[in-house]
């Protein structure tokens, strides 16, 4: 089984050649590089990952790129961009043109307003359908309806929810008080959801069991070929290898096939990352 993550983090030092965005807090004290992240796919069985470039480098998606032109097999890139800069419209047309570029990824769950904001928004919903850009979207249960609306008026546009779309810091059922709200949006055949993170959103011990409850509603309205499994693993409170087998060993009701989709498969296809030929593993890079 092919088993790829759709999003984790690799990031530089703090250096006056590559300083981080003020007040920068990443996710572990040390910088964490396309090495160590290996050497984690390596020990967790994990193909490829989807390399999101952190908030703490702004827009530069230059490491992330690096990183998936040395090794293309195992990495790929969702890369950012700023809508607010004119140089930044126009770019979708070639924008997976750059070696290792599937798409882009927007975070709104401290900038609602620029969601909800056409002026700011509007052309990059407009270009990247246009260009068949996929997306990463970051929102929060209440902001879902504003993805809706979006999706309703860019059928073709293709929409990935980070995190079942659960608010920073919450926990246990409160995290998923609302999840009717998301669960609203899977009549949207062009959007998905990152089934991803989901051991910081538990106060219980692996496997987490009083979440896997949420997780076949989330299935029961997606189905599996919109349901990507991801671990953002520098956030992680588990090892990698739990992250998977939560998922592969521990929710039984997944059927083989859908493993197959959910751990990998079917977020390449929506990203069109080729898997004709399997990828190599991580151990062999």
């Amino acid at each position: 089984m092919l088993i790829v993550d759709s999003q984790a983090h690799i990031w530089a030092a703090n250096t006056p050649e590559r300083p981080w965005t003020l007040n920068a807090k990443p996710h572990l004290p040390q910088p964490f590089g396309e090495k160590e992240l290996l050497q984690e796919m390596k020990a967790a069985g994990v193909d490829r990952v989807v390399i999101v470039p952190p908030s703490l480098d702004r827009t530069r998606n230059d490491l992330a790129l690096d990183a998936a032109q040395s090794h293309p097999d195992c990495f790929a890139v969702m890369g950012k961009i700023n809508p607010a800069l004119p140089e930044s419209r126009g770019m979708m047309a070639t924008w997976r043109r750059q070696t290792g570029m599937l798409g882009l990824r927007f975070n709104f769950k401290k900038n609602m307003d620029r969601l909800s904001n056409p002026e700011y928004m509007a052309w990059v919903w407009e270009e990247a359908e246009a260009a068949g850009i996929p997306l990463y979207v970051g929102v929060d249960h209440p902001a879902v309806r504003l993805v809706d609306a979006v999706a309703e008026r860019h059928p073709r546009l293709r929409i990935i929810l980070d995190h079942m779309a659960l608010a920073s810091g919450a926990k246990d059922d409160e995290a998923f008080r609302d999840l009717d709200m998301l669960l609203a949006i899977a009549k949207r055949p062009n959007v998905a959801v990152k089934v991803s993170a989901l051991p910081g959103y538990s106060t219980a011990p692996y496997p987490y069991s009083n979440l896997h409850g949420y997780v076949k509603r989330a299935y029961d309205a997606f189905g599996p070929r919109r349901l990507f499994w991801g671990s953002d693993l520098t956030r992680l409170k588990c090892t990698y290898r739990q992250c998977v087998t939560v998922f592969t060993e521990e929710m039984p009701w997944l059927t083989a096939d859908d493993l197959e989709l959910i751990m990998g498969r079917a977020l390449c296809e929506w990203l069109d990352w080729p898997v004709e030929v399997q990828s190599r593993s991580a151990s062999a890079a």
